[in-house]
C-alpha cells in the first residue's frame, strides 16, 4: 500500500510522522522544511539509516576534533585538500581515512552521531512542512546507520527541556492506556531508561492517565513527558472503549458462525449428492 504522507507539522508532530513511516516499514526519504532549513531523513524498512541538512549540519570534522580523534591542524589540512581541484567531490571522511588520521570505525561512529543529532534537533520544530518520497534517496551513501525509529523518538523527546505541546501528544487524562501491539513482521530493538520501564509497567489497560500519574514515583510532569514519549514511539496507545471491544467480538462471533454454517451447508450438500449418485432412497 502506497504511503501518501505530506502536510504541515502544525497538524502532525514529527514523532508521529516518524512513527507512521516506521509502522508502515517504508523505504524512502522524509523531507522536512522550515523557512530556509531543509532536512532529509532516509528510511529503510521503517528504520532510520541517514539524514542530512544542507543549511543545518553538524560538521563531521568538528565532531572528530571534539572526540579527540583528530587535531585541529589535521582537520584544516584535510579541508584544504578537499578544496583542491584534484580531490573535488571527495568526501572529508574519506580524505581523513586516506591520510590515516582516522579509521573506518571512527568515521562510522561520528556519522551515526551526526545523523542522530540532526534528527534530535527536528523534534523541537513546531512548524514547517513535510513530504515522504517513497523508494527515493537524493544521494548514495556508502556508510549508513541502522537506528530504530522508536529509539530515535524516545531519545529526541528526552532532550526536550519542556513539553510545550503536551496536550497535543496526550488526550483527556481520563483516557485508559494499554500496550501497543507490534506490527506484523516488525522486529523491535528498543533501549529504554529505568524510568520508562517503570511507567510502562503501570500501563495495564485499566489505569487512565491520572491514575498512572498518581501511581508513578516520578514528578507529574516527568511522568506525562515519559508517557508522551512512549506513545509517540508506538509502545503504548489509548485503549479501545469496551463497547468497541464488544462490537468487535460480536462481529468475530457472527463471522465464525457464518463460516461454520457455510461449512455445514457444503458438507450436507456433498452427502446428498453422494446419496443421489449411489441410488440411496430410490
Amino acid at each position: 500500500m502506497d504511503l501518501d504522507l505530506q502536510g504541515n507539522i502544525e497538524r502532525f508532530t514529527l514523532p508521529e510522522i516518524f512513527q507512521l513511516v516506521s509502522s508502515g516499514r517504508k523505504t524512502g526519504t522524509l523531507g522536512v522544511q522550515r523557512d530556509d532549513d531543509i532536512v532529509m531523513v532516509y528510511f529503510k524498512n521503517g528504520s532510520v539509516i541517514y539524514s542530512y541538512g544542507p543549511r543545518k549540519t553538524y560538521h563531521l570534522g568538528r565532531m572528530l576534533v571534539e572526540k579527540g580523534r583528530i587535531t585541529p591542524d589535521q582537520l584544516d589540512e584535510a579541508i584544504t585538500e578537499q578544496a583542491n581541484q584534484q580531490t573535488a567531490g571527495k568526501r572529508l571522511g574519506q580524505i581523513l581515512i586516506d591520510k590515516r588520521y582516522i579509521d573506518r570505525a571512527d568515521l562510522e561512529e561520528v556519522i551515526r552521531r551526526q545523523v542522530e543529532e540532526l534528527i534530535y534537533s527536528l523534534m523541537a520544530w513546531e512548524r514547517g512542512s513535510f513530504k515522504f518520497y517513497e523508494n527515493q534517496f537524493p544521494t548514495e551513501e556508502e556508510i549508513v546507520v541502522n537506528r530504530s525509529t522508536e529509539n530515535i523518538v524516545l531519545e529526541g523527546m528526552r532532550r526536550l527541556d519542556e513539553m510545550v505541546r503536551l496536550k497535543d501528544y496526550l488526550p483527556d487524562f481520563s483516557v485508559v492506556y494499554t500496550l501497543a501491539p507490534s506490527e506484523p513482521m516488525q522486529k523491535r530493538d528498543i533501549a529504554m531508561e529505568p524510568e520508562e520501564w517503570n511507567i510502562l509497567a503501570l500501563v495495564d489497560g485499566h489505569r487512565n492517565i491520572n491514575e498512572i500519574v498518581d501511581a508513578s514515583q516520578l514528578e507529574s510532569i516527568d511522568t506525562l513527558k515519559r508517557m508522551a514519549s512512549l506513545q509517540l514511539a508506538g509502545l503504548i496507545r489509548p485503549a479501545e472503549k469496551r463497547g468497541g471491544d464488544t462490537d468487535r467480538l460480536e462481529k468475530m462471533v457472527d463471522r465464525l458462525s457464518q463460516l461454520i454454517e457455510d461449512y455445514l451447508t457444503d458438507k450436507i450438500g456433498d452427502q446428498i449428492t453422494q446419496m443421489d449418485r449411489s441410488g440411496v432412497g430410490k
